[in-house]
């Protein structure tokens, strides 16, 4: 199949997977350094912070959102593979597209349309913290939701196309 004519697209959804993926990582970083500074200030030094919890939330759920799309890349996401070990590399590829098209796009396309109003609404208000010195711009985080369902729709695709070309040729991705 001539899936040629996609690998410009390809690498470019590649790419922004990737910095999305490496951003990812210094959120990583980030919380386990506000994590320990939060246990010294706790226990060391008597000290609380309501927003460096708040913080610590923050970077644990960007941190997973903006790291779907990149786990999926590559291949770190779950499967099944007790069943798939033993299939050839076309009925893996069949498979995997079947996925694709069936469980994970519609996934996305379902994870933007219910965000969509709920971060609007969110942006709306310019939402802030509930907590008395909690940290504002809730509404920033809310907007990773659709975010990463579109980082996540856009690799999969790309992944999709992968399959396709795997499953018509027998090749591996």
């Amino acid at each position: 199949m001539g899936l040629s004519r996609f690998a410009p697209a390809l690498r470019a959804i590649d790419t922004v997977t990737d910095a999305a993926g490496r951003f990812a990582g210094l959120l990583a970083i980030t919380l386990v350094a506000l994590s320990c500074a939060l246990v010294v200030a706790r226990y060391a030094l008597g000290l609380g912070s309501v927003a460096a919890q708040e913080g610590v939330l923050w970077l644990h759920a960007a941190l997973f959102l903006l790291g779907l799309a990149y786990a999926l890349r590559h291949g770190a996401h779950v499967r099944v593979d007790v069943f798939s070990q033993r299939w050839t590399p076309r009925t893996r590829a069949r498979v995997e597209l079947a996925g694709m098209l069936l469980l994970l796009l519609p996934l996305c396309v379902f994870m933007i349309a219910m965000s969509w109003e709920y971060v609007g609404a969110s942006w709306a208000t310019r939402e802030g913290s509930r907590d008395s010195g909690g940290l504002p711009g809730v509404y920033l985080l809310k907007s990773l939701l659709p975010l990463s369902a579109a980082l996540l729709m856009l690799q999969a695709l790309a992944e999709t196309l992968r399959a396709a070309r795997a499953a018509l040729s027998g090749e591996t991705k």
